[in-house]
C-alpha cells in the first residue's frame, strides 16, 4: 500500500475528509488489518512531520487514528486507536495554534478543552480509556474531529499562511 495524504483543497479528497465515519466492526481480521495500517500510517505521519494522522486523511474510511506525542519525560509515546470516542471534555479550555497535514501551510488559533477522556480499542483489541491533558488532549480532539468529518479550520478564529503570522 502506498497512500498519500488527502488535501482539503482537492474536491474529491475533501469529500472523504468531510465524511463522518461509523464505528468499525472489530473482528480478528479487522485488528490484523489495523495493525498493518498503523505501521504504514506511522511512517506517513513521521515523514510528514505530523503528530497525528487519521485513516480518512489517507483515503481509508475507517474510524481509526495514530498519534505520537512525547510523554511527561519527553519520550515519544505512540497511540493507535480504533473507534475513538471522546467520553468527557473538561470545562477549562486553552487556545493554541494548530495546523494539519491535510491543510498544508495553513495555521489557526483553536480553542479546545484542556482535558479529555478518550475511549476506544488498542491494536490488541483491548478496550482502553485514556485521560489526557494539554497537547495530547488537543491531538486527540483534532483526530476525532477528522473522523467526524471536521477540520481545524472549522473551529479556528483566524486562519493564516505559514510565515504570515497571526
Amino acid at each position: 500500500m502506498n497512500h498519500s495524504i488527502y488535501l482539503v483543497h482537492n474536491k474529491n479528497e475533501e469529500r472523504t475528509l468531510r465524511k463522518k465515519l461509523s464505528p468499525l466492526t472489530l473482528t480478528k481480521e479487522e485488528f490484523k488489518a489495523l495493525r498493518a495500517l498503523a505501521k504504514e500510517m506511522r511512517v506517513i505521519m513521521k515523514e510528514a512531520n505530523g503528530v497525528g494522522l487519521s485513516a480518512n486523511q489517507i483515503g481509508i474510511e475507517k474510524r481509526f487514528f495514530v498519534a505520537q506525542v512525547p510523554d511527561a519525560e519527553g519520550r515519544p509515546k505512540f497511540y493507535a486507536i480504533a473507534n475513538p470516542e471522546l467520553l468527557k471534555k473538561g470545562i477549562e479550555t486553552a487556545v493554541m495554534e494548530e495546523g494539519c497535514l491535510s491543510i498544508p501551510e495553513r495555521y489557526g488559533l483553536v480553542e479546545r478543552a484542556d482535558r479529555v477522556t478518550l475511549a476506544g480499542y488498542d491494536l490488541r483489541g483491548k478496550k482502553v480509556k485514556i485521560n489526557a491533558w494539554g497537547f495530547l488532549a488537543r491531538v486527540f480532539q483534532h483526530e476525532v474531529d477528522h473522523l467526524d468529518g471536521k477540520v481545524f479550520t472549522d473551529h479556528a478564529k483566524h486562519v493564516y499562511r505559514a510565515g504570515e503570522g497571526r
